[in-house]
């Protein structure tokens, strides 16, 4: 079996426009499509015809001095990161890669961040400015390129989530960090809600925290920083100090940790980080310090959309179960109005991924 040619880094800006203008000419919708790796988790199935951006890649421009790179949407995040560690910089948002496929583009579009995301912000936070092509097929730019630049931030913080259905990203430029000097985790024994109470009494100190998730019986904490300031934490927090503590980690943030491999209905919990721990469901994974909670089962929706209310939250279904459905919790008929005036406003024809978001857009 002959091997395929690695993709070469180029714009293909051109080429994705005329295929949404013929899309628009015959009356088509499309569904934008990366790497892949996020198809079939997060938002609802979308039939369109596939628009592949995935040979639209390549790193614009990166400026480690002042902490901002600029790549194509279809860069894979491996390749953004392999760029940075040169320079001894990061994203600190910590995006899952999945199994290496995972692109700047869809990441942003799914508005997905690793364990730090509490202390180190979202993609959302960090990204400065993007170029799309909206549904009018025209190319549009908003924000800029450098971290002081406030202009248009809204539009590039609008794309955060928004599965792909306000246009077709381009361009994203981030802000970037350093990576920390020293990075340690330490682990004790607790019940889930000893844990909840714990991870937010620590996280209220100004010490380098930067993970904090329970699972079966065991709460662990990551400090990364500089090298004193996570063993004079060490000192004063005591616990066992977990060696291979980077795989762990990363498991957590692909998702690969012995919990994820039941493959059916997995629900996301976001709700306030000292909300009580329910039982009722099932076997929980508890991340950002409570904020983020993980259950399995095809449970009823609206049961868990009441129990993520009253723990001042909401809960999506991420991956499996019925993806014809809604997947996201409701909105209210003022946001749902909101919401349909903006996709008019990037696509009047609604010819980029209808339903990817809800079923109604």
């Amino acid at each position: 079996m002959t091997e395929r040619p690695p993709l070469q880094n180029q714009d293909r800006s051109e080429h994705i426009i005329n295929a949404l203008q013929q899309a628009r000419d015959a009356r088509n919708s499309v569904y934008i499509k990366g790497g892949g790796s996020k198809q079939h988790l997060i938002g609802r199935n979308c039939n369109g015809t596939i628009l592949d951006i995935s040979g639209h890649r390549g790193i614009v421009d990166y400026q480690p001095q002042e902490l901002v790179i600029t790549a194509r949407a279809g860069t894979p995040l491996v390749d953004i990161i392999a760029a940075l560690e040169n320079e001894g910089q990061s994203l600190s948002f910590e995006p899952p890669l999945f199994s290496g496929i995972a692109t700047l583009g869809g990441t942003l579009a799914c508005n997905l961040s690793g364990p730090a995301r509490p202390w180190s912000g979202s993609i959302r936070d960090m990204v400065l400015g993007v170029r799309l092509i909206n549904g009018k097929c025209e190319q549009l730019n908003f924000g800029g390129k450098v971290i002081k630049n406030v202009a248009g931030y809204d539009v590039p913080r609008l794309q955060a989530g928004a599965l792909g259905t306000l246009g077709v990203l381009c361009e994203v430029s981030l802000k970037v960090l350093p990576r920390a000097n020293k990075t340690l985790t330490l682990c004790y024994d607790m019940s889930a809600q000893e844990a909840v109470q714990y991870m937010n009494q620590k996280a209220g100190q100004p010490k380098p925290l930067s993970g904090a998730f329970w699972l079966d019986g065991r709460v662990y904490m990551r400090l990364s920083g500089a090298t004193s300031a996570v063993d004079s934490t060490v000192k004063q927090w005591g616990g066992e100090i977990l060696a291979s503590d980077e795989t762990l980690w990363r498991q957590l943030r692909e998702m690969t940790l012995p919990f994820f491999d039941d493959q059916g209905a997995l629900w996301r919990f976001s709700v306030q980080s000292s909300a009580k721990v329910r039982h009722d469901f099932g076997t929980t994974l508890i991340d950002w310090c409570g904020a983020q909670r993980w259950v399995h089962g095809d449970h009823a929706g609206e049961v868990l959309q009441q129990a993520a209310a009253e723990a001042g939250g909401h809960v999506s279904l991420f991956r499996g179960g019925d993806r014809n459905a809604e997947v996201r919790a409701p909105l209210n008929s003022v946001e749902q109005v909101l919401q349909q005036r903006l996709k008019k406003s990037f696509d009047p024809d609604g010819i980029l991924n209808p339903g990817r978001l809800y079923s109604w857009l």
